[in-house]
């Protein structure tokens, strides 16, 4: 095909869009923000020991290659030219910690997962080093309480059980960075003269970052005692940090010298690209986790309600930051997952829908999933899993809707602080990401909220903010971020359909399934590190697929496993 040929689109921007389950690279017109191509890999996950969750650097790294390869080899059927891509955004999830070697490019262990629980012992154990044990004495400085859930702990962790990173560390090769960071150091050279670098929404989930003075903060580093000498350099969300240096094996065209210009943690690439930039706005993204973020400008505000105060956004070098408060749910796609995967109640995820929507009730059934513990607004490790209120009469369907459900009771809870902490209450809620897909849960999520929920016909917010990032950036400056240049978004809107007594009534059955998942996981574990058939991976409890084909039988058993009752019936 000649290039004369090729359709002429005007700038393009590049979005790596970097998850827990999943890396994709989708191609954004930059004038009319329309979405043109994308492909998406699935991520493996590994749970080597009970509560640990990890993910190989290397397979993050080759599907995002293998994502730019495919995207574009569509871009091209479609007759596009891929020349015309100026700039390359990055979001990612967050916390998600690596340390590599600058001198191979190797890393020198897996990355460890932002849900991972290995951390526990090692938060009790500076706990300890804090008056009055209080999770929250770094807050002012952080926005963040003490947790598994933040990279400080689980580079803490690392340091003290890897003998490779001890060693790298010592002889000055070692190299630490959220998933951001790794890949902007091997996109723009690697050991050859890669960038290391992260951004400012990123640096503020590390519990090693002022949000006030937006620098590493030398106490906060002393106290975990990380050398700061290994921590990436801390840039604004919007600017040129290098260029990408990967050569896709295509017929024509290569990627070879597109700046990667912007970089944002995921739940603020979601913020910027569901437009949320007053205060007040906020949105909420449903992923492997769920993360409900309001824009708070540029005050940092502080939560008496459980919530987080985070790094929003700074899209420029000598633009302001802006603040968000934060409710951090760690289970919410995940479910999903955990349905398919280790029951095999489904064989696809959207199967999970059709069961929901067969009897429109979970039928008095409830399920907490605390896999990792309880995030905010309780911030308590010790939860697991639950499902509970179960009958002879529960069947599969019955928990796959409360599956769903627990995603949106988890978000009312978000809500309910969101709404405490500001004081005006929101009239309406902004969704995104791949569970929004799911009508059942959408219309399940405004009838628990009591207020619409409006979903954009694009929900791909989190990789088009990263690419409205990178294509504002100075240098390349073909998007325009000001509010009267953006393109209006058309939405889908889901009104409540019950009354509210019935949603408030759902909602303190909850709560009390809530209260019954709590203090379950104690820190005295087996001398061994053996913690039983009772602490199966990743749930916290063991439920055996014999017993889930139990469901829809003939007559009425008891099962008791780890403070999971089961009544169900079998032949």
């Amino acid at each position: 095909m000649a290039a004369s040929d090729r359709m002429v689109l005007g700038p393009l921007v590049g979005s790596i869009d970097q998850g827990t389950s999943s890396s994709r690279f989708l191609v954004f017109n930059a004038k009319t923000a329309e979405l043109l191509s994308h492909h998406q890999v699935e991520i493996q996950q590994k749970f080597p020991k009970e509560g640990w969750v990890e993910q190989d650097p290397k397979e993050i790294l080759k599907s995002v290659h293998e994502c730019v390869e495919r995207t574009c080899e569509k871009l091209q059927q479609l007759n596009i030219d891929i020349t015309n891509i100026k700039a390359i955004g990055v979001s990612n999830q967050r916390e998600t910690t690596v340390v590599w070697d600058k001198t191979t490019g190797e890393p020198l262990y897996n990355a460890i997962v932002w849900l991972d629980l290995r951390t526990q012992s090692t938060v009790e154990r500076l706990l300890k080093r804090i008056p009055g044990k209080n999770k929250a004495y770094f807050k002012f400085r952080t926005g963040l309480p003490l947790s598994t859930y933040f990279s400080a702990v689980k580079l803490r962790w690392l340091l003290d059980n890897v003998e490779e990173i001890r060693q790298a560390v010592d002889d000055g090769r070692a190299m630490f960075g959220t998933i951001d960071s790794w890949l902007i150091w091997s996109l723009t050279g690697g050991k050859n003269g890669g960038v290391h670098c992260t951004d400012v929404t990123n640096a503020s989930r590390t519990m090693l970052f002022n949000i006030h003075s937006l620098e590493w903060d030398p106490e906060l580093c002393q106290f975990f005692d990380i050398p700061m000498e290994i921590l990436p350099k801390v840039r604004s969300s919007s600017e040129i940090y290098g260029l990408m240096k990967i050569c896709p094996s295509l017929k024509s065209g290569a990627l070879t010298g597109v700046p990667i210009s912007g970089c944002l943690g995921d739940q603020s690439a979601a913020l910027v690209g569901q437009m949320c930039f007053q205060d007040g706005q906020a949105k909420n993204t449903y992923g492997t986790g769920c993360f409900l973020l309001c824009n708070t400008g540029q005050k940092s505000v502080f939560s008496e309600h459980g919530l987080l105060t985070t790094i929003a956004y700074k899209l420029g070098r000598d633009k302001p930051v802006c603040y968000a408060l934060e409710g951090s749910v760690a289970i919410a796609g995940a479910v999903v997952r955990w349905l398919r995967d280790n029951l095999g109640i489904v064989k696809t995820s959207q199967e999970v829908e059709k069961l929901a929507a067969e009897v429109g009730t979970s039928y008095g059934c409830y399920f907490v999933p605390a896999f990792s513990g309880l995030y905010a607004p309780y911030w308590e490790p010790s939860a697991r899993g639950i499902i509970c209120g179960l009958t002879q009469f529960t069947n599969k369907n019955h928990i796959a809707f409360a599956a769903l459900e627990a995603v949106c009771f988890q978000t009312r809870e978000i809500l309910d602080a969101i709404n405490k902490d500001c004081g005006i209450p929101l009239n309406q809620l902004q969704v995104d990401g791949g569970m929004t897909n799911n009508k059942v849960l959408m219309q399940l999520q405004s009838d628990i909220l009591c207020i619409p929920v409006v979903k954009p016909s694009m929900p791909e917010t989190t990789a088009l903010g990263a690419a409205m990032a990178a294509g504002a950036a100075e240098g390349v400056g073909i998007w325009s971020l000001n509010p009267g240049d953006l393109t209006a978004v058309t939405c889908e809107r889901f009104e409540p359909q019950i009354n509210p007594e019935e949603s408030e009534y759902r909602y303190a059955r909850w709560k009390k399934a809530v209260l019954k998942s709590m203090g379950w996981e104690t820190s005295e574990a087996p001398s061994n590190g053996d913690t039983s058939i009772f602490c199966s991976l990743p749930l916290g409890f063991f439920i055996m697929s014999s017993m889930i084909m139990l469901i829809g039988a003939k007559y009425v058993s008891v099962i008791s496993i780890a403070g999971l009752r089961i009544e169900s019936t079998e032949d």
